[in-house]
């Protein structure tokens, strides 16, 4: 019926062993005080008894019912040689018949003490009848805790089978978010981070066939240009000039596949990153050391790099080189596309959200109708090899993070690519004044 390892067979077994001794627990108490009660009772009624006859009255009072305690009582004087006996009593079974026997100081001057017997047999057999109707109910209830933790337990891991029922029919074609809203409270943070994962897996399926049909086709320009080159040259004899500028060409379309296989091997490198162990850092920090890394390589191209950062600190855990990875990529091209004299700005801001990181240039602007995250797509006509970007939202999709590329809406032409962490999914973000 159940796995090796089983979360609902252990949940069952605890719940029943824990509601199995909570039961007999509290029902052999209740036996125990309901015996110690009654024997309290009769123990005090045969004191009573004891103290009449030994104060010379009546041996009942005048309200108890005579005729009902009178048959089941022995009472007769004994004499004893041990003068330090106070008050015993004693319980004996005789031919099936159970006997509470009271010794009760009578004339100690003679060493004379009452012993009081009564037959408590019926008491007994009640006490009898008590303890099987409590074992009895004990079977009942113990029955009645299996089928309410049966019961509970299929409640408790039915939004388990939904969500096990929605991934086993999902594949790489029907992959599809899944609805929170119908999932119990607990399970919406699962739900949640399944989402996520979804989400990473469609834009890496696609992205990855992208990759697949862009590299082919981009490797298959220079090899074109290589051959065709090559086929030219070899119909006639020529001048050992023109074989130097076919070698030259040649050697070009080499140094472009040698570009396009060094960034898909950084694609291999950052799904390594992704598996590196997230470790708590400043993001000011970090943001503060990359400013200053291109702030003189802006200085050297004719350009300014501007900086404003706040708060003064704010402390994230993450992958900290998919984070320079993505804040590197947004530096490059906002001063490749920004001309000389005017200025890049690198800032951050806080919000609800978490840390919004922003790279502002004045560059030429983007086209909107182009997917610049998807790979050897190109903007403008600047060199490389279009996977800057698509580098870039991989590390973002891994960090939890969402990243955007957009016109400037302030009058001046550029873009702003911007990079929000999200203090829920990805950071533990304590604020600093």
């Amino acid at each position: 019926m159940f796995s090796k390892h089983s979360i609902r067979q252990d949940f069952l077994i605890q719940i029943i062993i824990s509601t199995l001794t909570l039961i007999f627990t509290f029902s052999f108490m209740l036996y125990f005080l309901i015996e110690k009660s009654i024997y309290d009772e009769k123990h005090e009624e045969l004191l009573r008894y004891a103290q009449n006859i030994s104060n010379h009255q009546s041996l009942f009072y005048e309200d108890e019912n005579f005729s009902e305690n009178f048959f089941s009582l022995n009472i007769e004087i004994i004499y004893l040689k041990n003068k330090d006996i106070n008050t015993s009593e004693y319980e004996q079974i005789l031919r099936k018949h159970t006997y509470l026997t009271l010794i009760y100081p009578f004339d100690l001057e003679n060493n004379a003490y009452l012993k009081i017997t009564k037959d408590i047999s019926s008491t007994k057999n009640l006490l009898s009848r008590i303890l099987k109707y409590i074992v009895l109910i004990n079977i009942v209830g113990f029955l009645l805790v299996i089928l309410y933790s049966i019961t509970l337990s299929n409640i408790l891991i039915r939004p388990i089978k939904q969500l096990s029922a929605k991934l086993s029919n999902m594949n790489e074609h029907l992959l599809k978010p899944i609805d929170t809203t119908s999932l119990p409270k607990e399970f919406e943070p699962l739900g949640e981070i399944l989402n996520h994962l979804i989400a990473r897996i469609q834009n890496f399926v696609k992205y990855q066939k992208e990759l697949f049909i862009g590299t082919a086709h981009e490797l298959k320009t220079p090899l074109a240009v290589i051959k065709l080159k090559n086929q030219v040259t070899l119909i006639k004899q020529r001048p050992s000039k023109e074989y130097i500028e076919a070698l030259k060409t040649t050697n070009k379309s080499v140094d472009e596949m040698n570009i396009i296989v060094s960034n898909i091997l950084n694609i291999g490198r950052q799904e390594g990153a992704q598996l590196e162990k997230p470790i708590q850092v400043d993001i000011i920090s970090i943001l503060k050391q990359k400013a200053n890394d291109f702030k003189l390589l802006a200085s050297n191209e004719g350009k300014e790099l501007k900086m404003s950062f706040l708060p003064n600190a704010f402390m994230a855990t993450l992958q900290v080189s998919l984070l320079k990875q993505i804040i590197q990529n947004f530096l490059q091209n906002a001063l490749k596309f920004t001309e000389k004299n005017k200025i890049v700005i690198l800032k951050s801001s806080q919000d609800d959200y978490g840390l919004l990181i922003q790279v502002i240039d004045e560059g030429c602007g983007i086209d909107n109708s182009v997917d610049l995250f998807a790979p050897f797509v190109r903007q403008g006509n600047k060199q490389g090899a279009g996977l800057g970007l698509f580098l870039a939202k991989s590390a973002a999709d891994a960090l939890g993070a969402k990243i955007t590329i957009k016109n400037r809406d302030d009058g001046i032409d550029g873009t702003i690519a911007s990079l929000q962490l999200s203090s829920k999914l990805s950071c533990t973000l304590p604020k600093y004044k």
